[in-house]
């Protein structure tokens, strides 16, 4: 009996060691390998494995992203209908090139040279939505309507389009069967897409991964919004809430689901985008950046959204407030957030009164005059003085007070205010005492960009 029993436990014990020697080997690291187990077609599968050797980089991005784990490949976002204006006609010789994988004409699709908005909006409809309406997507037009160095041709236009238009956007065009390169390449929040959608989703979400991981951290809004005239990444890292983020942005979870990203939980202080575009509380997630805004900071004249004559908002500035306090809210008192108001009502008053408004009417004077010529923009030294009084000093006060950014507010804001003020009323004063006319700078370098409007934007109003 008891050599019996002894034979059967040493048996079971075998077998728990081959058990585990199976469940072992099976724990081995493997060799990792895309798989696309859903309807994925050939065409499908001949674009991922063209662009697996040829553009690894794209790849590989893109199979880490969560398209790929959804099982959306090339054809959901780039494929194009016959007789669209973006398809790339030099895409097509890639389909007769023998030494390419799956470089046949069997798989051949119709490929649009640039993914818009337009296209994302098929899963993405109420993004895209938002989206159109905002500031982001309409900031070509914008800038027409406000900057006067290109109205006033005062820049090349390849230095518009390397700056200027890096950020708001290009207007897209083709040429022999590609893009054009005086329009190419270019990602702007506002650029002006062949089938007619403002904007590109890879401002903020860079192909192809489309991270929401990424588009929820500062540094990528810090890519347009930094600088002498908007330094809204410089004005956050300063404040409280960006040297919190900076402390302890290894602890946050950039990965929580869209909709889901919750304060406390996630992230101990906001990020740009918590405040203005993220769920929070009782707000909805919004890819408008327009809402939440109760006073329009980069106008010359500080006004609410609705009577921002570039782009009039549709919105009622109490109700947007309301939600931005309700997102401050999740983390701080009432009575901090009404006194944070205050002190923001307070600097939009002192700036658009003190500052602004004796300023525009002695500018306003000056050329009804005729002591300065509107001929051309900047090319006297006053026109650069009162230019840089709202777009680059009255900025910087106004946004460094509403990031409670001090020495964005003080010393690069009212302080530099105080002194270009000074200097603008002492040269303009002195013209008009003694009836002479500015000087003119005779050889404005590089001032030779076109001056006329995108037709494609203000043909159509």
């Amino acid at each position: 009996m008891y050599r019996r029993v002894t034979f059967t436990l040493a048996a079971t014990l075998a077998v728990i060691a081959l058990t585990a020697l199976a469940a072992g080997a099976q724990n081995f690291p493997k060799v990792r390998e895309l798989r696309m187990d859903r309807a994925t077609p050939p065409q499908g599968t001949a674009c991922i494995e063209c662009h697996k050797q040829e553009t690894p980089g794209i790849f590989a991005d893109w199979a880490m992203s969560r398209h790929a784990a959804a099982g959306i490949t090339c054809l959901d976002c780039h494929q194009a209908q016959p007789g669209e204006q973006d398809i790339s006609v030099s895409h097509e010789k890639y389909y007769s090139m023998g030494n390419l994988p799956m470089g046949e004409k069997q798989y051949f699709v119709p490929v649009a040279s640039a993914v818009t908005p337009k296209d994302c909006s098929r899963c993405h409809p109420d993004e895209a939505k938002q989206y159109s309406v905002s500031k982001h997507a309409n900031t070509l037009e914008i800038i027409w309507k406000l900057d006067p160095w290109l109205n006033g041709g005062m820049n090349s236009d390849n230095e518009r389009k390397t700056g200027c238009f890096y950020c708001h956007g290009t207007v897209l065009s083709m040429k022999d069967g590609s893009l054009d390169p005086d329009t190419w390449p270019n990602v702007g929040v506002g650029r002006l897409n062949m089938d007619g959608s403002l904007g590109s989703c890879t401002s903020c979400h860079t192909r192809h991964r489309f991270s929401v991981m990424e588009a929820r951290k500062p540094e990528t809004c810090g890519q347009c919004h930094l600088g002498p005239d908007h330094p809204q990444i410089e004005i956050f890292n300063e404040s409280k809430h960006g040297d919190i983020y900076q402390a302890f942005k290894q602890e946050y979870n950039f990965d929580s689901a869209p909709g889901a990203w919750t304060p406390g939980v996630d992230y101990r202080a906001p990020t740009c985008a918590a405040c203005h575009m993220s769920g929070s509380g009782d707000v909805a997630t919004t890819h408008d950046v327009t809402e939440r805004i109760s006073w329009e900071t980069q106008a010359p004249l500080t006004v609410r959204p609705s009577e921002f004559k570039p782009l009039p908002a549709a919105t009622d500035w109490k109700v947007e407030r309301d939600k931005m306090k309700n997102i401050c809210g999740q983390c701080h008192g009432q009575s901090w957030i009404d006194d944070f108001y205050t002190q923001l009502d307070t600097s939009v008053k002192e700036y658009n009164e003190v500052y602004y408004a004796p300023a525009r009417k002695t500018m306003d004077e000056l050329y009804e005059k005729g002591l300065l010529d509107k001929t051309k923009y900047f090319d006297e030294h006053l026109e650069v003085e009162f230019y840089e009084l709202w777009h680059h000093e009255g900025r910087r006060a106004r946004m460094g007070t509403a990031m409670m950014a001090p020495d964005y507010a003080w010393w690069h804001g009212f302080y530099e205010c105080k002194h270009r003020y000074n200097r603008f009323m002492e040269e303009a004063r002195h013209l008009i005492e003694t009836n002479t006319k500015a000087y003119r700078y005779p050889d404005f370098p590089n001032a030779t960009g076109d001056t006329t409007r995108p037709a494609q934007i203000f043909g159509k109003k």
